[in-house]
């Protein structure tokens, strides 16, 4: 593997994440603002690793004698493609050599995310959590072998129930991990459809100066109905997410606290609490405790 492919920092450390092999557990909750970090990582014990690059944060710690670390994404899939990727060869790829471990270690990768309701029984402030990431990206085609991971059902149906137009990139349906899943299956969440854009304003059906594709996207997104099941909140990693963790071999869950509803208009200004209440249903269900 040349220089080009796998690249390292002086250090010896992965490029963007600044990471060594040893930093990172095979527990890991992401966030997308740096500034989350330290609100999840308050919760931790025994601190070991603390380390920062770009938007791109790191701490390990204990929770419960667990070992638990935190890493910031940013924003977006193009982030989530480095984090999964540069993750998984600090843990499945010997970086002095290249070389590809003959056993593969799978992490648990679970995104607290925030996100905008689409429906007015996903109310800001509750959690959501996301069986099925519906990519609107396109990312994930960019790498061979994922078809057998999409439930491609569920997008044809979507695509004709939006008549999605030639000219984006095809939405792909990914779902969550089950062993993951059953871990909240005690928890009164919200647990439906996340569609991830590839941006906020746009993508999102928000007009400030510019009409979007589709002005009726929001309404149609709502009134989706698949198999019992339907399209609770916007988001912008999961689709990434779910795919390249299922091509890696990790196991990979979203679960988001709602700070928004599109259609009542309510918003949560000051949601730390909120954040660090998740954090701490996360962190129990990760250490196994209750």
């Amino acid at each position: 593997m040349n220089q080009t492919e796998l690249i390292k920092n002086p250090d010896g450390s992965i490029f963007h994440l600044h990471l060594h092999p040893g930093d990172v557990s095979e527990n890991i909750i992401l966030v997308g603002d740096p500034g989350r970090v330290d609100l999840v990582a308050g919760l931790l014990k025994d601190i070991r690793v603390r380390k920062e690059n770009r938007e791109f944060r790191t701490v390990t710690g204990t929770y419960n004698d667990t070992e638990i670390t935190v890493i910031s994404t940013g924003i977006g899939t193009d982030n989530i493609d480095i984090v999964l990727n540069e993750l998984d060869a600090i843990a499945n790829i010997d970086l002095e050599t290249g070389v590809i471990k003959d056993e593969p270690i799978s992490l648990n990768i679970i995104r607290l995310g925030t996100s905008g309701g689409l429906k007015e029984d996903v109310p800001a402030g509750s959690f959501v959590l996301t069986e099925t990431a519906v990519g609107f990206d396109g990312l994930l085609h960019f790498y061979e072998g994922y078809d057998w991971l999409l439930d491609t059902t569920l997008a044809d149906i979507l695509a004709g129930h939006l008549e999605w137009p030639d000219t984006l990139p095809y939405p792909y349906a990914v779902n969550a991990n089950k062993q993951l899943i059953e871990l909240f299956q005690n928890e009164s969440f919200i647990r439906g459809i996340t569609i991830s854009a590839p941006g906020f304003y746009g993508p999102q059906g928000r007009k400030l100066r510019l009409d979007t594709f589709d002005n009726e996207i929001n309404n149609k997104l709502a009134s989706f109905s698949f198999r019992g099941r339907t399209i609770c909140n916007y988001e912008m990693e999961s689709s990434a997410l779910y795919g390249l963790a299922g091509l890696l071999g990790h196991k990979a869950l979203t679960i988001c606290a709602v700070l928004g509803n599109r259609v009542t208009g309510e918003f949560i200004q000051d949601h730390k609490q909120l954040i660090k209440k998740l954090a701490t249903i996360l962190l129990d269900k990760l250490s196994h405790t209750e």
